[in-house]
């Protein structure tokens, strides 16, 4: 009885197809607010996969209750204040009086200011890391000397080696009184057990889950992930880039090889923005309100040996803005020499790919550099296809050959550069939680053009005879993926 009532329902169903199919379309067309691209390929999508195809756009595509799931944060009101104040500051000039290296791009600081609610801070000192055992002995380093708290956040943590030595300190620092929190992505960190996260409660460790599972693993959604790194120490430290805390980041698996990323190690005011960040997201998961006391946002006054210019920039699918999009798209439109970008994905909307475009054109150096091999195939083939937009533009793109290339971020004129843990792709721009370090130092933006000057030793340049040489196999695989682009 029980399989002839199924049998009777798929029947129903494959009878009325058409009228089931209409309905679902229905629903993708008038109960979401998408761009008509995205539309394209999720009516494509149910047209060739019928009822399959809607199920993917529920876990993938829909964000009926994004409202609901993210409710809109508002900070405290001195910092609005100090928000008001540096708009201030700007109309008049005076701030670019007394940062003379932002005067190029004061039009970006205000636009931080307003849409973000990005404070310039001038003290900061700023490390770049571009090896992972490099990074995380300096984070160890720093969590050992740590005296009040340590708030950590990550997209991705594996119980493995790495975090079996991080771990071992936090609990030492917790034994000792400091305060330890743990923010972790319930995907990002799926194949860490439950078992894991109650020991370290046990030893004083907070933890909390971002986005949690529903039934333990079962992840109904891709989107709305928490991609940020950030690591606070005292609220005059903070980490933040592209590493995740796994042993391949620290080049110990043999799939990836050498792991190439970029992180920026920050004392200055700009870690107390860092952990602004932190603070909202934790709040937000564990319902633990950090802002009842001004402990961890607003510290002691930090006298640093150099003075960067720096303005911490998030965005999220709680933001009315891309912000970080925006800061990409403004300084590509500002630059007047040259566009250094490092990215795994390059998978750019529209904008931003027009703009590169223009630049091209315009006679600007436009520099890509993307990894030699996928880590998600669809998004790989995706990115080569995009790619291949700039190089028959007059483009000069790359493949890092030396292992895997993860770094995020851009440079422009040797005078500023924008990185952090958001990708150039749409993921990235409007799905995911990111958090970018823009920082308006010409020092600072020339190591970082020298470090892509380095890593040109060890790629590939993809020339238009290349590009245009490629076998049927990946024309067939570019094309299909770039189909599915906005959905990646």
């Amino acid at each position: 009885m029980f399989l002839e009532n199924i049998g009777m329902g798929l029947e129903f169903v494959f009878s009325h197809l058409i009228f089931i199919n209409f309905i679902l379309a229905v629903i993708i067309i008038f109960f979401q607010r998408k761009n008509p691209q995205s539309v394209w390929t999720w009516l494509l999508l149910l047209y060739f996969i019928p009822i399959l195809g809607f199920i993917f756009y529920l876990f993938l595509g829909t964000d009926m209750h994004k409202q609901k799931m993210f409710r809109i944060k508002e900070i405290e009101d001195h910092l609005n204040e100090a928000i008001r104040r540096q708009e201030f500051s700007l109309r008049s000039k005076r701030l670019e009086r007394e940062a003379p290296g932002i005067t190029d791009y004061a039009d970006l600081v205000m636009y931080n200011l307003d849409v973000a609610g990005a404070v310039l801070t001038d003290d900061n000192d700023i490390t770049i890391y571009t090896d992972g055992n490099e990074k995380f002995d300096a984070l160890v380093e720093d969590m050992q000397r740590a005296e009040k708290y340590i708030h950590i956040q990550y997209y991705i943590i594996k119980n493995d080696v790495l975090f079996q030595r991080i771990k071992e300190v936090l609990a030492k620092k917790a034994e000792e009184g400091v305060e330890v929190r743990i923010l972790y992505d319930g995907m990002g960190c799926r194949s860490v057990k439950k078992n894991c996260w109650r020991e370290l409660n046990s030893r004083g460790i907070k933890t909390s889950e971002f986005f949690p599972a529903v039934l333990r693993r079962l992840h109904l959604r891709m989107n709305y992930r928490n991609h940020r790194k950030i690591v606070v120490i005292d609220g005059k430290t903070g980490y933040v880039g592209g590493f995740n805390i796994g042993k391949e980041y620290i080049g110990m698996d043999d799939r990836f090889g050498y792991w190439r990323d970029t992180h920026l190690r920050i004392t200055g005011s700009a870690a107390a923005s860092l952990e602004l960040r932190f603070a909202l997201d934790w709040n937000y998961a564990s319902k633990e309100n950090l802002f009842m006391t001004d402990r961890y946002i607003y510290g002691e006054p930090f006298l640093s040996e150099q003075r960067c210019d720096v303005q911490i920039v998030s965005s999220g699918p709680d933001s009315r803005h891309c912000s970080i999009r925006d800061n990409y798209l403004r300084l590509i439109g500002k630059a007047q020499k040259s566009i250094y970008i490092q990215t795994p994905y390059f998978i750019p909307d529209e904008a931003i790919l027009a703009a590169l475009m223009i630049a091209i054109r315009s006679g600007i150096e436009v520099n890509v550099m993307i990894p030699c091999k996928p880590d998600h195939p669809f998004v790989y083939w995706a990115t080569y296809s995009y790619i291949g937009d700039l190089v028959m533009e007059g483009g000069k793109c790359y493949t890092y050959n030396e292992g895997f290339l993860h770094a995020k971020g851009m440079v422009v004129d040797d005078k500023v550069l924008c990185y952090g843990t958001a990708n150039m792709d749409i993921r990235s721009f409007a799905l995911n939680f990111e958090v970018n370090a823009v920082v308006y130092n010409e020092e600072k933006a020339l190591e970082m053009r020298k470090i892509f000057d380095e890593d040109l030793k060890h790629s590939s340049q993809i020339t238009k005879n290349v590009y245009v040489g490629r076998s049927l196999l990946i024309r067939f695989k570019e094309q299909v993926s770039r189909l599915l682009s906005p959905l990646l």
